[in-house]
């Protein structure tokens, strides 16, 4: 019994001495020269392969998108102010005609009658009138004599401008100079006071109303640039100006009523149509732009990495305007960075970085690029 005790001790003697042996290897192997215990010293960090281009310098415009309404410059509707008999149609639909012009005349033999009639009356006046300051003067007439005579004479003037008035109504002319539109009247219609003849428009240029909410009050003003697209002719846009902006905010819609001018040359633009409108608030000729990839977002906050000295820097802009899968950066980063759009998952914050784009020939990494015509909206 008291052998079988003695083996078993020798042996646990054994199994202990052995487990202190390969420990103390083990030690000894991961201990560098430093002594034992001492950590590893780390080497060189490898540069993280990413994809950078450099920031685009180039114009960028704020706008609105909107709908509107083209209307003539001016517009009017011709309508007698006398009643009559229409005697002529002085001109032919759709044409245009000039400040001034006869449109059509009214049977007029009444007129011409109250007209003699007014003139011989204020002749006779003028006589009487006459023959009374004679007398006055010769102190054989009276001086209320005179004073009726002279009243008379002034009655007899006004009848006179009273007829040539409505004889001249008689003759419907252009008020501005415009293009007609379709007559409602024919020879020989007898037409009462208002009753419409023709509609008289002032193509060039045109007016174009639309409307923008009122969040963009304090942004809009006299002096802006319009361009609008029309459905009748897709490939090709027209620029205009706005000159007013009504006071007034829709309390329906909460929306700002705007005008603008719209050259018209061609007289392509009709009163009337439809129209899609772009409203430039404001340019920047040298606004800086990244591509869209290059954004990484922290909240509500937007970061950048961009590579400075072969390292990543994490950096926080203020972004702008977004045109064309291009962001505008206010504030953040200069004409000559160079930025990461590629593989920011993989690196941090001073992280060597390799960028490959820079890597194939004919490649400037350094150098800003000019900005695409597709990244200036303003056109």
């Amino acid at each position: 019994m008291r052998v079988w005790k003695q083996g078993v001790i020798v042996a646990l003697a054994a199994v202990i001495a052995g487990i202190g042996y390969w420990t103390l290897g083990t030690d000894d192997a991961a201990a560098p020269d430093g002594g034992p215990g001492a950590p590893q010293a780390a080497g060189p960090q490898r540069a993280m392969p990413v994809e950078a281009k450099p920031v685009t310098v180039g114009p960028i415009a704020r706008r609105i998108e909107a709908v509107g309404s083209l209307r003539s410059d001016e517009s009017v509707v011709i309508r007698p102010e006398i009643a009559g008999r229409i005697a002529q149609i002085r001109f032919a639909e759709g044409e245009a005609v000039e400040r001034g012009a006869v449109l059509a005349t009214l049977e007029s033999s009444i007129q011409r009658a109250e007209l003699a009639q007014a003139e011989a009356g204020l002749a006779l006046s003028r006589a009487n009138h006459r023959r009374a300051d004679e007398l006055f003067r010769k102190r054989a007439g009276t001086k209320r004599a005179l004073d009726e005579a002279l009243a008379r004479m002034r009655q007899d003037e006004a009848r006179l401008q009273l007829a040539r008035a409505v004889h001249a109504k008689t003759e419907l002319r252009a008020p501005f100079s415009g293009v007609l539109g379709l007559r409602r009247v024919s020879v020989g219609a007898y037409v009462t006071p208002g009753q419409d003849i023709v509609n008289l428009e002032k193509l060039n240029p045109i007016k174009l109303d639309f409307r923008v909410p009122e969040l963009f009050l304090a942004a809009v003003a006299p002096g802006q640039t319009v361009r609008i697209g029309v459905d009748a002719f897709p490939n090709q846009d027209f620029a205009g100006q706005v000159y007013a902006i009504d006071p007034l905010v829709d309390a329906n819609g909460r929306a700002l009523a705007v005008r603008a001018r719209v050259a018209n040359d061609t007289g392509s633009l009709r009163p009337g149509m439809f129209a899609r409108v772009t409203l430039v608030l404001e340019q920047r000729a040298d606004a800086i732009l990244v591509p869209e990839e290059a954004l990484v977002p922290r909240g509500t906050e937007q970061y950048v990495f961009r590579i400075l000295d072969g390292k990543a820097g994490f950096t926080r802009v203020v972004t702008g305007q977004r045109r064309a899968a291009m962001v505008e950066i206010r504030e953040g980063l200069s004409a000559d960075d160079v930025v990461v759009t590629a593989g920011q998952t993989k690196i941090r914050d001073g992280m060597p970085v390799l960028n490959i784009l820079a890597q194939r020939p004919g490649a400037t990494p350094g150098a800003p690029a000019k900005a695409k015509p597709a990244a200036d909206p303003a056109g």
